[in-house]
């Protein structure tokens, strides 16, 4: 878990007097803590300065604190946010959990019930972390974790040619999964010849998948596996769920069935099996 000293957290809130109060909240328990007055300047300083968490509020000037969280969600995928507001709704509570905010405080909040959430956030950005090193280590293992062939090589054109003109050959690890070419450290996939971008979540949701063929794997655990947190099931389901259909979009955009990720109602998803 990150120590107080090198934890560095961002407070995104337009009026100043709750940033110094939430500030000295943090900074009484040794975290390192920058403020910010707006969700534009928050995303200034994220492009300067890596955040362990970003405490922010919802209603802002400018930028929204749901639209800065799908912004931070863009640029940093394993970026723990926690939302603040007064103002406090069903909607936007779900709305949250489905972008991926670790929490949603009520203000006034507490400084005992701030500061546990951002150690509570902390642990889980050492879980993203723990399980990118798991999800490396699956992709550089995949061979044997899903038993397909995978050795391809390519002419590489940056690459010099020897004197006699015959091309250079570089080995290329790659995984197929019926008519998909998985290339795992891209974050892209292929059909045929025509080359598929993934964001890192969508990319390895499909490998945890891929990895996992022959069982359906519950919304709960693909949010552990992936995404290195835990939730209940029908709240995990919610935050699967525009990732699946974000890759179900892109698979049909490329001419692909994208039914090949099959929904098992009330259960989770499952890599449908291809010849």
């Amino acid at each position: 878990m990150t120590n107080g000293e090198d934890a560095y957290i961002l407070v995104v809130d337009d009026e100043g007097a709750i940033r110094y109060s939430i500030s000295k909240t943090l900074q009484r328990v040794g975290y390192q803590v920058h403020t910010a007055a707006s969700g534009e300047e928050a995303l200034e300083m994220m492009q300067r300065q890596n955040y362990d968490v970003v405490l922010t509020d919802i209603r802002m000037p400018g930028l929204t604190g749901v639209e800065l969280l799908a912004r931070i969600k863009e640029q940093a995928p394993d970026a723990v946010v926690i939302l603040l507001t007064g103002y406090a709704s069903l909607e936007t509570a779900i709305e949250s959990l489905r972008l991926g905010a670790h929490d949603y405080l009520v203000k006034p909040s507490s400084s005992q019930d701030i500061r546990q959430s951002v150690a509570q956030g902390l642990e889980r950005a050492h879980n993203m972390r723990h399980r990118r090193v798991l999800l490396r280590a699956i992709r550089e293992n995949v061979e044997e974790l899903t038993g397909n062939a995978m050795q391809e090589s390519f002419v590489d054109p940056s690459a010099k040619q020897p004197a006699s003109g015959t091309p250079v050959v570089t080995p290329v690890t790659t995984m197929t999964i019926g008519p998909l070419t998985i290339y795992p450290g891209r974050y892209q996939i292929s059909v045929g010849d025509q080359p598929i971008d993934l964001t890192p979540t969508e990319f390895d949701l499909l490998l945890y998948l891929a990895a996992h063929r022959g069982r359906v794997v519950p919304c709960s655990e693909l949010v552990r596996e992936v995404r290195g947190y835990s939730l209940e099931e029908h709240e995990a389901r919610e935050v699967i769920r525009p990732h699946v259909s974000n890759l179900r979009r892109k698979l049909k955009a490329s001419g692909q069935n994208p039914n090949i990720i099959v929904n098992v109602r009330g259960i989770g998803y499952r890599l449908a099996e291809t010849s």
